[in-house]
């Protein structure tokens, strides 16, 4: 099963006044394995950034007028995104900017069949605990020494372990076969985990003749065994 793990940066929170989304990042997950395939873009809004927004992100006007914009680049993101799941933390946040700046190309909305919102996963999975991604990835003790501010791909990249972690852990694939997922999918093993080399012949464990004679001698000798004194019971 195919997935794409997502996150965007936007110029504020309300796409329906106006805020537009700045940064994409994707991450291709197929069968809970992460595939090492990746779609990132930046765009340039065509508005200020709210300075709010900055701090989180810290994608400026200056660093974002030179991008291209949307429209510029939508083929290219919905080819990576296919007719995949879409996973997002918060997820209708992110699926809103989404389908905003599709509608602003007069293009069809993605459907929100193929949402799969992890904060929700989480509150079912922990109920009354903290869960935002710095919350999650401490619990499940995802590093995020490195993320000083909110990034699109960065923040995909830890969702994407958290996922994992949220719908089976780290077990998931290392069977040495099919086996079932939380949602019921087949989850093949990768195979950087299956042996390699060639196949060792099998070694010969029956006992020779003389094994089993000291064998013999060795039960005859034991003091009182109820085997040899008709004391045996079933």
């Amino acid at each position: 099963m195919r997935e794409i793990i997502f996150d965007t940066e936007t110029t504020g929170v309300d796409p329906d006044n106006g805020d537009r989304m700045v940064e994409i990042g994707c991450i291709e997950m197929i069968d809970r394995v992460m595939t090492g395939a990746t779609y990132h873009c930046y765009y340039n809004p065509e508005r200020p950034m709210d300075p709010g927004a900055e701090r989180v992100h810290g994608l400026g006007d200056a660093f974002l007028r030179d991008k291209p914009r949307f429209a510029e680049k939508t083929e290219e993101l919905l080819e990576f995104l296919g007719d995949a799941a879409l996973v997002a933390h918060n997820a209708k946040f992110d699926f809103g900017f989404l389908n905003m700046e599709l509608d602003r190309c007069g293009l069809a909305p993605v459907d929100y069949a193929r949402m799969v919102d992890t904060v929700a996963i989480a509150r079912r999975k922990h109920p009354g605990a903290k869960a935002s991604l710095d919350a999650l990835c401490t619990r499940y003790g995802i590093d995020r020494s490195h993320r000083v501010k909110h990034g699109a791909l960065l923040d995909a990249e830890l969702l994407a372990q958290l996922y994992i972690e949220l719908t089976g852990g780290r077990q998931i694939g290392l069977g040495l076969g099919s086996q079932s997922g939380d949602a019921g999918q087949a989850v093949q093993t990768p195979t950087s985990l299956l042996p390699t080399g060639p196949a060792r012949a099998p070694r010969h464990h029956a006992p020779n003749d003389e094994e089993l004679a000291r064998h013999a001698q060795l039960v005859a000798d034991i003091p009182g065994a109820l085997w040899s004194s008709g004391r045996a019971r079933r």
